[in-house]
C-alpha cells in the first residue's frame, strides 16, 4: 500500500466513514442530567468524612433535644446531700434508698456543688450553645449575603457607600455593645415578661441571650458581606451573566439563578463555619457572667463553674470543654463537605 505524503493536501477518505457502534457509544453521556440541589446531594453522600460528621452532628442535637425529656434529673435540681459526687457515684442517702430497694437512677457524670446532675446540665448546656450557633449563622447568612450580594452586582458608587457602612460597623467593639444592650434592655424586657401574657418565654431565655442574638444581627454580618461581595464580583463578570443581562432577565431573577447558586459552596462553608464561632462568642460571655441568665447552663457557664474547683473535680471542665470541641470540629468537617459538594465549581 502506498504511503501518504504527510505535506500533501489530499483528503483522507477513511476520515469520512461513517462512525461503527464502539466509536457512537463511547459519545453517549455517561450521566443523566440532574438538578444542582440532587446533584450536590449525590455527592456529599460519596464523602465519607462529611456523612460521619453529620451522624455525630444528628446524635448530638438528639442528646441536646431529646434526652433531656426522657432523663430522670432536671437541670435545676438540686439534691440535698449529693453534692459534688464523681461519676456513677451515690450519695449515702441514695445508698440507703438502694438497700432499701428502690430504683436510684446514678449520676453518670456526678453532680456539681449544689447537687444538680452534671449529665442533664450538659443536655442543656449543649441545646443552649447549639440554638445560639444556628440561629445566629441564619441571621448572618440572610443579613450578610443579601447585603453583599447587592453591594457587589450594581457595584459603582452603591457598593461604596455600602462598604463604607461595613467598615464602619467592623470598628465597633461587639463586646461593649452586648454590655450596653444589657443594661439599657434589662428592665424593659422583664418588665414585658411580667405584663404581656405572649412574652413570658423571655425569663426562659434570658435577656442575656436576646442581646447576644440582637448583636448578632447588628454586628456580625459584616464578615459575610465582604466574603460575598468578593466572589460576587469575580461571578458577575462571566459569560452567563452577560447573556441572562443581554436576554432581559432581571436583576433578581440573575441574582437568584446564576449568582447565588456559584457562591453557594462559600456561602454554606461560612455559615457552617460561624456555628462555632458563635458557639464561641457565647461561650465566653456566659463565662464572664453575661450571657445565659442562671439556672439555664450552658458550655461556657459549666466551664466558668468548674474552673473553681478544676484540681479537685477535674471531670467537671472536661465534660463541656470535649463537648464544645466535638460540636466544632464536626461542624467544620461538615462544612468542608457541604463546600466539595455544592460547589460547581468542583464538579467531577
Amino acid at each position: 500500500m502506498e504511503k501518504k505524503n504527510k505535506l500533501s493536501l489530499q483528503l483522507d477518505v477513511s476520515d469520512f466513514l461513517p462512525a461503527d457502534e464502539s466509536e457512537k457509544q463511547s459519545l453517549v453521556v455517561m450521566r443523566e442530567s440532574v438538578s444542582f440541589w440532587r446533584d450536590g446531594v449525590r455527592r456529599f453522600k460519596k464523602n465519607k468524612i462529611a456523612m460521619t460528621s453529620l451522624i455525630v452532628i444528628i446524635f448530638i442535637m438528639f442528646f441536646a433535644f431529646v434526652m433531656p425529656g426522657i432523663y430522670p434529673y432536671s437541670y435545676e435540681q438540686q439534691i440535698r446531700g449529693s453534692e459534688n459526687l464523681a461519676p456513677m457515684e451515690y450519695s449515702e442517702k441514695e445508698l440507703a434508698l438502694i438497700e432499701a430497694g428502690e430504683d436510684v437512677f446514678p449520676h453518670i457524670l456526678g453532680t456539681d456543688s449544689l447537687g444538680r446532675d452534671t449529665m442533664v446540665r450538659l443536655m442543656y448546656g449543649s441545646r443552649i450553645s447549639l440554638l445560639v450557633g444556628i440561629v445566629a449563622s441564619v441571621l448572618v447568612l440572610i443579613i450578610g449575603s443579601l447585603y453583599g450580594t447587592i453591594a457587589g452586582y450594581f457595584g459603582g458608587r452603591v457598593d461604596m457607600i455600602m462598604m463604607r457602612i461595613v467598615d464602619i460597623i467592623y470598628t465597633v467593639p461587639d463586646i461593649l455593645i452586648i454590655i450596653l444592650l444589657m443594661v439599657t434592655l434589662k428592665y424593659p424586657l422583664q418588665s414585658l415578661a411580667a405584663n404581656v401574657p405572649g412574652f413570658a418565654w423571655i425569663d426562659t431565655i434570658g435577656v442575656g441571650l436576646i442581646c447576644i442574638f440582637i448583636v448578632f444581627s447588628l454586628l456580625y454580618w459584616v464578615g459575610m458581606a465582604r466574603i460575598v461581595r468578593s466572589q460576587i464580583l469575580t461571578v458577575k463578570e462571566m459569560e452567563y451573566v452577560t447573556a441572562a443581562k443581554a436576554l432581559g432577565s432581571s436583576h433578581p431573577k440573575i441574582i437568584r439563578k446564576h449568582l447565588l447558586p456559584n457562591v453557594m459552596g462559600t456561602l454554606i462553608v461560612t455559615t457552617t463555619l460561624q456555628i462555632p464561632s458563635a458557639m464561641f462568642t457565647e461561650s465566653f460571655l456566659s463565662f464572664i457572667g453575661i450571657g445565659v441568665s442562671a439556672p439555664m447552663p450552658s458550655l461556657g457557664s459549666m466551664t466558668a463553674l468548674a474552673i473553681d474547683g478544676v484540681y479537685s473535680y477535674p471531670y467537671r471542665l472536661l465534660a463541656p470543654a470535649l463537648m464544645i470541641s466535638l460540636i466544632i470540629f464536626s461542624f467544620n468537617l461538615l462544612g468542608d463537605g457541604l463546600r466539595d459538594a455544592f460547589d460547581p465549581k468542583l464538579k467531577d
